[in-house]
């Protein structure tokens, strides 16, 4: 079965679900908090979010109850635990780790309140209908960051500025991956490089795309942003380096355990973006009036040691225009 038809099966189940419509709510709100990552892939992120619940006026455990659900990249988990938050009736639900997640949510509630926090687009992905008008009971937050591969393709293209062959390793079970991974291949043939797609799902895959990396013999590499790639960020920057390729990431968390560099939005901000929205409607604000927050900057993350290590010389023009080099 294709992702796309488990997704649908999915959200099939989601309004097929009994609900306990007569739950009964404590005086305290609850937070339903959905996450595709795993509870430690991302710390700062989580602090992040209950930093910016704390700025406007809820801290967990005093005023307000966060209810936490991971499923660690298992899509098959994520309908099961939002179903049961939303038996329980909790206050508002708050997904992350891409738009599946949000899009499950939208499929089995149309009351309870739904912040999302995505680095997809939400109009394409169907998470909204408009940024500045989000329909509805859902808004959130975008990173965007699917978006940004031809900017990427850019910065990997002036560290080799002959490369020809560019992989980008993307996970099928990301309904995301295939109008990312076609956005780089659009901008790759306006320059003339070719493109290989390199899918991954787990830990084994991931494996077996770097031995086809290395086959194809490809000048380097691009991670779509994906939950399951978070994860396993540590085998694939291992990966990467064993091999001896550039490869650029889309969040700073990759070059931080040892990646060469990454151009992205800020996951923490997008957590505490998240966070404030959450405050702003259990204040009884309307997720309908709270337009979809979109980054405003984005860092170009360069690991000099990495560079090092692979034997490059990184131009002074990527250098000057980077945003934290780690040495």
């Amino acid at each position: 079965m294709t992702t796309r038809r488990t997704f649908i099966t999915l959200l099939g189940g989601a309004a097929a679900w009994p609900l306990a419509l007569h739950a009964q709510q404590g005086a305290m709100p609850v937070v339903g908090f959905v996450s595709n990552n795993a509870p430690d892939t991302t710390p700062p992120s989580l602090k992040a979010f209950r930093d910016g619940l704390a700025a406007n006026g809820f801290v967990d455990g005093r005023n307000v109850t966060i209810e936490y659900r991971f499923a660690a990249g298992r899509l098959e988990l994520l309908l099961s635990m939002v179903m049961e938050l939303v038996r329980r009736q909790v206050s508002i639900l708050c997904t992350s780790g891409g738009d599946v997640p949000g899009l499950i949510a939208k499929g089995a509630t149309s009351t309870i309140p739904i912040v999302f926090l995505t680095a997809a687009d939400p109009i394409r992905s169907g998470l909204v209908i408009s940024l500045n008008r989000p329909d509805r009971n859902a808004t959130g937050a975008t990173l965007l960051g699917g978006a940004l591969g031809a900017k990427r393709l850019e910065f990997l293209r002036e560290l080799m500025p002959k490369a020809g062959t560019v992989g980008i390793l993307a996970n099928a079970n990301n309904p995301n991956s295939e109008p990312e991974t076609a956005d780089v291949q659009a901008a790759a043939r306006s320059v003339g490089n070719q493109i290989h797609i390199l899918q991954a799902g787990n830990a084994q895959e991931i494996e077996n795309a770097f031995e086809k990396l290395a086959q194809i013999k490809a000048d380097g590499m691009l991670v779509n942003p994906d939950p399951r790639f978070m994860i396993q960020r540590e085998q694939i920057v291992a990966l990467a380096n064993r091999l001896g390729k550039p490869v650029i990431y889309y969040s700073r968390e990759y070059p931080e355990v040892g990646g060469l560099m990454s151009y992205g939005a800020s996951f923490a901000g997008l957590y505490r973006q998240g966070g404030e929205y959450v405050a702003r409607i259990l204040h009884g604000a309307k997720p309908a009036d709270l337009p979809v927050v979109q980054p405003t900057k984005f860092d170009l993350v360069i690991n000099q040691k990495a560079a090092l290590a692979l034997g490059l010389s990184m131009p002074p023009s990527l250098l000057a225009r980077a945003d934290e080099v780690i040495e």
